[in-house]
């Protein structure tokens, strides 16, 4: 516990779909090296932090991230240099004071959750116990897992507005039990897939972005496989969408799938939908400017469905409880580098909590190797992530370490 934080570092590194990204080192007084790389998102919210971006377009097409490796070189190493690397509350309160802006927009969330993340995970190895338990204690657990494993939205070119369909396991014994049952019903998918002529190539997050005619079809193919694979959709197997409404929300319609409907319309759909397939949850059903649309599809649909708050609340616990007191939802989306610390994604967890909401910790689209999350959602005992397919190493290397995890606490 004598260790202080003895140097930052921090370089561009490159996340998995050909994008910079930020990578920060911490090294301590003891020789610990902690080492994180922070992701990035495709489909964003307005209100997310900011991650800040070179916007030199003589290079990496203006997303380089310089400017934010810079900052953790000098403003952010001078912050913490000679602090105890071991309260990070007061770390993560340093950083954002020192940034001094609501959104995080001047040293750039992407740099301070570099830093935030870093130094945790030096502390954790400084002391000799693994992360999870360093962020959570003793009353770590192995969350549910949502897989993405048919793409579409902004994260494929599959034509189908709704952005991601995943599958989950049912009453599964374990998370070794539970992946196991996707991966069967994955490739069985990818079988049914090319009987019906479909190309089977994947999206941002692993999963296959088929062109096909509709949402419903998807489904189908999703209910046929986890038949062919020998489970019992529903029972064994069931089914959650995200549609990142707010991407084809524009003008107060909803575009979709050819159509230009209403929220009313748009809520109706997926009532039909839930009542036609095992649909368990639904992430950003309507836009996050559609807060109104969002209370009325709450009251109606949120006792016999998870619905999940992206967009809308950002992971932000000033937004999460304006949503909580509109009764918005009943479940929030924890991504980190939404709020840019891992003091600020704790205190929404813990809000989500007090008022009955459920969690789900998120990857974002363009991932790195880095399985901080995995620690994060089994340290803080979150009860579900999803962290893309069983496809494309930057996804599965969560859902590995998920593994290891489980062989320590069982």
């Amino acid at each position: 516990m004598n260790a202080l934080i003895k140097n930052m570092m921090a370089r561009e590194i490159f996340d998995s779909r050909g994008n910079p990204t930020i990578e920060v080192d911490c090294l301590l007084s003891d020789g610990t090296l902690g080492r994180a790389s922070v992701p990035s998102g495709a489909s964003t919210g307005e209100n997310e932090a900011v991650e800040l971006r070179d916007v030199d377009n003589k290079r990496l097409g203006g997303k380089g991230v310089l400017e934010a490796v810079k900052h953790v070189h000098n403003e952010i190493a001078s912050a913490v240099i000679g602090c105890s690397p071991f309260d990070q509350t007061k770390i993560d309160n340093l950083l954002i004071q020192l940034d001094g802006t609501e959104n995080k927009s001047r040293l750039g969330a992407n740099a301070i959750l570099g830093a935030s993340m870093a130094i945790c995970r030096a502390a954790a190895l400084s002391q000799g116990i693994p992360l999870y338990r360093y962020i959570g204690g003793m009353d770590a657990e192995i969350p549910r897992p949502f897989f993405n494993v048919i793409n579409g939205g902004k994260h494929a070119d599959s034509g189908i507005d709704i952005q991601e369909f995943l599958i989950t396991p049912v009453a599964a014994t374990s998370f070794r039990e539970g992946m196991e049952r996707i991966v069967n019903v994955y490739h069985v998918l990818k079988n049914t897939l090319e009987k019906a002529g479909y190309a089977t190539s994947l999206g941002d997050e692993g999963g296959f972005a088929p062109k096909l005619k509709s949402s419903k079809e998807a489904l189908d193919f999703l209910m046929e496989s986890i038949k062919q694979a020998g489970y019992q959709p529903g029972k064994d197997v069931a089914i959650a969408m995200d549609p990142a409404a707010s991407e084809f929300y524009t003008d107060g319609h909803y575009h979709f799938e050819g159509k230009q409907l209403n929220s009313q319309q748009m809520i109706e759909y997926y009532e039909q939908l839930i009542h036609e397939y095992p649909i368990i949850s639904i992430e950003d059903p309507l836009s996050e400017h559609d807060w109104d649309s969002w209370r009325e599809m709450t009251h109606k649909l949120g006792n016999i469905v998870q619905l999940v708050g992206d967009d809308i609340f950002v992971t932000n616990p000033k937004i999460f409880t304006k949503g909580i007191s509109e009764q918005i939802g009943n479940s929030i989306l924890i991504k980190l580098n939404q709020i840019g610390t891992i003091t600020e994604s704790i205190q929404t967890i813990r809000l989500a909590r007090k008022h009955g909401y459920s969690t789900m910790i998120s990857h974002r689209s363009g991932e790195t190797e880095d399985t901080f999350i995995a620690d994060f959602a089994a340290g803080m005992a979150a009860g579900q992530i999803k962290t893309g397919s069983v496809a494309r190493t930057e996804r599965v290397a969560k859902y590995n370490q998920f593994l290891r995890i489980e062989e320590q606490l069982l």
